[in-house]
């Protein structure tokens, strides 16, 4: 179940990362439109970059960090993460995992984007959102080799810029924020906010790996997402 979910992952933020040059055209108003929209850049550009990639993994952090990030509501799903422990830590504290908790996600997103391998996307109608602030999107991942699988974008509307972005999926059931908020939990009982973050800028420091094993590189991610162990 746990390298499913991570395989999941993989498909739903190569959808949302997209092309700095298209990021102005994208209707972020719509936050079934941003999803849709972002999609066929994002395939074009790993297309065109799929070479330099293979010759150079370390590409995907610079993708998801200038494409990817702008589109993620990082800072509320690094809060959420937090969940009560938000509020016993400071607000210097509070910043820093922030920051912390982005770097993370760019390299964790860098390693799944090397599962990628030119899945078919198809997006579910259009729902009314004019009086919700949160919207599920929902879109199903076509592959020859299995079933279709459906997942759920979790997509927030940004009360200062009113624009939508992105903060949590949901796959086979499991938000992927709720996962790492329970496994980050004993770690923040135990030692509060400050550990947690500077174990978030350790594991942000890995280098990516693109092995044509699959198994190897679901693997490798699954490592990146354990908690660190007391010394």
């Amino acid at each position: 179940m746990k390298s499913l979910f991570i395989k999941l992952i993989s498909f739903v933020f190569t959808i949302v990362s997209f092309s700095t040059l298209a990021s102005a055209d994208v209707d972020k108003s719509n936050p079934y439109a941003m999803i849709e929209e972002v999609a066929q850049v994002t395939f074009d550009r790993f297309a065109s970059e799929e070479a330099n990639i293979r010759e150079n993994p370390e590409i995907l952090k610079d993708i998801v960090r200038e494409e990817l990030m702008p589109h993620i509501f990082y800072q509320y799903a690094g809060l959420k993460v937090l969940g009560n422990y938000a509020k016993k830590a400071s607000k210097d504290e509070r910043r820093e995992f922030v920051a912390a908790f982005r770097e993370y996600l760019i390299t964790s997103y860098a390693q799944v984007f090397t599962l990628y391998d030119n899945q078919r996307i198809v997006f579910k109608p259009e729902q009314d959102f004019s009086k919700k602030k949160i919207v599920m999107v929902g879109v199903d991942i076509i592959d020859e080799q299995r079933p279709p699988i459906n997942i759920q974008f979790k997509v927030r509307k940004n009360s200062k810029t009113n624009e939508w972005q992105a903060f949590d999926l949901v796959a086979e059931g499991i938000s992927l924020l709720d996962a790492k908020q329970k496994e980050l939990r004993s770690i923040l009982a135990q030692n509060g906010v400050p550990k947690v973050t500077e174990m978030l800028k350790e594991k942000s420091q890995r280098k990516i790996v693109f092995k044509d094993n699959a198994d190897e590189v679901r693997a490798k991610i699954e490592a990146q997402s354990e908690p660190a162990t007391e010394q």
